[in-house]
């Protein structure tokens, strides 16, 4: 009864997670369309295409939303794989690389979106 207590909890906060994470991000989605619009402006509006800058940030943007989602599961992989261990140091150690990795993984992600947009200002 108290597995299924913590497995129903558990649960719920990974919806809320990756709630939390989803919905902010449908910003940007937007913000792409309007950084393509603006490389359209840039160039007179002759339809020769967004700026290089304007596609380079939005890959980035993508590819970290990407990279973050992804992160925040295997956390979530990692949380379950602890708490159904049953003391086994073997998976216990296997669950807590899988949160290391992830933690990781998601510190690239912000690091690699940071890196980008200081390079872009400074070109």
């Amino acid at each position: 009864m108290k597995k299924k207590i913590v497995l129903m909890a558990l649960a719920v906060v990974s919806l809320g997670v990756i709630a939390a994470l989803v919905v902010p991000h449908a910003a940007v989605f937007a913000d792409a369309k309007g950084d393509v619009q603006s490389g359209i402006n840039a160039a007179g509006g002759t339809g020769s295409g967004p700026t290089v800058d304007s596609v380079i940030q939005t890959v980035v943007k993508i590819m970290s939303l990407v990279v973050g989602i992804l992160s925040v599961i295997m956390i979530m992989v990692g949380g379950f794989k602890y708490v159904t261990s049953g003391g086994d140091s073997g998976k216990i150690t296997s669950a807590k690389s899988t949160v290391v990795y992830a933690l990781i993984g998601l510190v690239i992600a912000a690091l690699a979106q940071t890196l980008a947009k200081y390079v872009l200002a400074n070109l």
